[in-house]
């Protein structure tokens, strides 16, 4: 009869474990993707902006036009991204078309006075802050999933959960990186 009882502690003990593991991996998993929406949201604001800041920008520079179809391709890459990777290139990709469109517009001095590019450029700077933040939350969110799950006794049945694999985290690429620390840019308006 005792033996029965430690049996049925040590039963109800291991399912409150498994229980309790999968019910925290369940939640870390659901705020992960919830800050991956957050990002997809900042992600859209500036995707919407960016056609107003084109064609600000065309009316003083049409010459320009290798750089502004540049942007517009970027645009359209980050509007088709799906995956967490896919949304991180695509981001790097018109991050760096957005630096040279700014850099573009430096040469035109009417441009820079405009108060229609001069607004563009504040909402775009806004929309890139919240960006910022909305990508550290979500870092951190995938950080604190990545540890739970590879955390014992987690580990042991996490794959049997469906939940397997560590989630990617929403940096910039390696060549981008090394780009910004070896030469910063520098824009001016």
């Amino acid at each position: 009869m005792i033996t029965f009882i430690i049996i049925g502690v040590i039963v109800v003990l291991l399912v409150a474990v498994l229980v309790g593991a999968y019910n925290k991996l369940v939640a870390l998993d659901q705020r992960a993707d919830q800050a991956f929406a957050d990002i997809d949201v900042q992600l859209k604001q500036r995707n919407d902006l960016i056609p107003n800041l084109v064609e600000t920008v065309k009316g003083y520079a049409s010459h320009e036009q290798g750089t502004l179809d540049a942007v517009t391709r970027a645009r359209a890459a980050a509007a088709g991204a799906t995956s967490v990777n896919d949304k991180v290139a695509a981001d790097n990709m018109l991050t760096g078309a957005l630096g040279k469109l700014f850099a573009v517009a430096e040469a035109y001095p009417d441009l820079k006075a405009n108060t229609n590019f001069l607004e563009l450029q504040r909402e775009l700077s806004d929309i890139e802050n919240k960006l910022a933040a909305a990508r550290r939350f979500f870092n951190n969110a995938v950080a604190e999933f990545n540890a739970v799950r590879a955390q014992f006794p987690t580990v042991l049945f996490a794959g049997m959960f469906g939940f397997g694999a560590d989630k990617p985290f929403f940096e910039v690429d390696a060549g981008d990186r090394a780009a910004m620390t070896a030469a910063p840019p520098s824009v001016k308006f």
